[in-house]
């Protein structure tokens, strides 16, 4: 199957602002806040499951190449940080929320319920990535029950806000962009 150059642009552009996303973050534990999985929801929004997915994997293949654009740097190492399977969880999110919106009306609520099944495959794969690595490697002592609050709970509230622009912003630019 063909790539249109239009949707190598996109993906290109797609994997930058995941990882301007990155630097926009606020620490708060062993997850900070940060744009990435705004992004992340926004690619499989407008450039589909395939595109969008392909943008967050070249985010994380030139993160793991040693390019510093992860929350805490780049390089392989980060296969050992207890924050890389939110990464891996953005290119699951993209591709679930393009796939959910395939043949749908690009309306709000659509967009809405799309980024929230992204959203929860991000923390699916992040929380017992997190968990394992600070509890098996790290030696950190935590139940699972810690792990969730840590790594998914204190995220709800802006998570749901970020989930509203995406929804908001998708269903404004998705009939732009249907034609080009």
């Amino acid at each position: 199957m063909r790539i249109r150059s239009r949707d190598m642009v996109l993906v290109a552009l797609f994997a930058g602002l995941t990882a301007v996303g990155a630097f926009i973050k606020i620490p708060i534990g062993p997850a900070p806040i940060s744009l990435q999985n705004f992004f992340s929801l926004m690619a499989g929004a407008l450039l589909g499951a395939r595109c969008g997915a392909l943008s967050q994997a070249i985010y994380i293949g030139m993160g793991l190449m040693g390019v510093p654009i992860f929350t805490s740097g780049g390089g392989l190492s980060y296969l050992m940080s207890p924050t890389f399977g939110f990464l891996i969880g953005f290119v699951i999110c993209a591709w679930a929320v393009g796939k959910w919106m395939e043949g749908r009306n690009p309306s709000m609520l659509n967009f809405f319920i799309g980024s929230v099944i992204g959203s929860v495959l991000i923390y699916a794969v992040g929380v017992p990535w997190m968990y394992l690595i600070l509890t098996k490697i790290s030696g950190v002592e935590m139940s699972f029950l810690r792990a969730v609050k840590l790594g998914c709970l204190v995220f709800m509230p802006g998570d749901l806000a970020k989930i509203a622009a995406v929804s908001w912003l998708a269903s404004k630019i998705t009939p732009r962009i249907a034609h080009l």
